[in-house]
């Protein structure tokens, strides 16, 4: 029954999350929410495992959660539920294309779904820099904190991202300076 569940969960998550891998942030913290898989913290993580790993994040992080809720079979078939929809997607699409190819119904609908797919992306990003600089806590005493070592290395980075000789430096050595920097701030 699980694995069925982790399946259709995933199936939704790929027919809605039109946009790539940060659209499916915000139906993955709904899942968490629903399903008790995975906590915020566990998604935060997710993701920064997911962008840094090759393929698209959406598929690492179905194939994560579906190993972690039922193995190797759980993997699969969260993973086989985030890509159908798309395929049958494209497919339908594909034998529809030549036909509608300069439609103005078409451009519109695509036009309606670009800004969608921004504002989850946005929100998908603020809700992730919000988990991982800031902490709510349960107390009336200390209800807000700020988690100032990552405050500080944000900020840093910011910084750095605008020095000119940075830019040419391949992604792969700031993931790099980004796990050694982890690993030393217990970030």
């Amino acid at each position: 029954m699980i694995l069925l569940r982790l399946f259709f969960e995933f199936a939704k998550v790929g027919l809605f999350a039109v946009g790539g891998g940060l659209a499916t942030i915000p139906f993955l913290q709904d899942m968490g929410a629903r399903t008790g898989w995975f906590t915020d913290v566990d998604l935060t993580t997710m993701i920064a495992v997911s962008e840094s790993t090759p393929g698209p994040m959406g598929v690492n992080m179905a194939t994560y959660v579906g190993f972690q809720t039922a193995g190797p079979a759980g993997a699969v078939l969260a993973t086989l539920g985030l890509i159908t929809p798309s395929i049958i997607i494209i497919i339908v699409i594909a034998g529809f294309l030549q036909k509608f190819r300069q439609s103005k119904t078409v451009d519109a609908v695509f036009s309606g779904l670009r800004p969608a797919s921004t504002a989850l992306i946005a929100a998908a990003g603020l809700s992730v820099a919000m988990s991982v600089l800031f902490t709510v806590n349960g107390t009336a005493e200390h209800a807000f904190a700020v988690h100032w070592p990552a405050l500080v290395l944000s900020a840093a980075v910011f910084v750095c991202m605008r020095y000119t000789p940075l830019k040419k430096l391949h992604p792969v050595a700031f993931i790099a300076a980004a796990a050694v920097l982890g690993a030393i701030l217990q970030l």
